[in-house]
């Protein structure tokens, strides 16, 4: 995906549902959740170890199928094989945006996610990209 349609994704979401979400605060995916809603973004953690726990003040669920409302977003902290059945998760609830993490490749994953209609962003971080694009908030 080019640069500018990938500006574009960050510029239209507002809603994202992160996937792998983790309570240490070492690991990638909280560092990048922290970020995403210092962002503005509004990011809803998904992991079912964590279901029904807060998280960064935001509910935690244990799939996208509970979450109550429509995301804009799914971004990927799974390893690469889990990236298959998330994507066919992210398509069944309507997602727009199939994001996978650095180091998470599948091009399974991104086949079926476009032949249903979603953008794809593969091997890439929101945080990265953000800032390397020049759309980071002042915080």
């Amino acid at each position: 995906m080019k640069e500018s349609e990938i500006k574009s994704v960050l510029q239209q979401v507002k809603t994202i549902a992160l996937v792998g979400a983790s309570d240490k605060p070492a690991r990638a995916s909280y560092v990048v959740m922290a970020y995403l809603l210092s962002q503005g973004y509004e990011v809803i953690p998904v992991s079912p170890k964590l279901a029904g726990q807060t998280l960064q003040g935001q509910k935690v669920y244990a799939s996208l199928k509970e979450i109550g409302c429509s995301i804009d977003m799914v971004d990927v902290f799974r390893n690469s094989d889990a990236a298959y059945e998330v994507a066919e998760e992210a398509i069944a609830i309507n997602a727009k945006v199939l994001w996978l993490q650095l180091d998470v490749i599948n091009y399974e994953a991104e086949s079926i996610a476009q032949k249903a209609g979603l953008k794809v962003v593969m091997n890439r971080c929101p945080k990265i990209e953000i800032k390397k694009l020049g759309l980071e908030k002042a915080l």
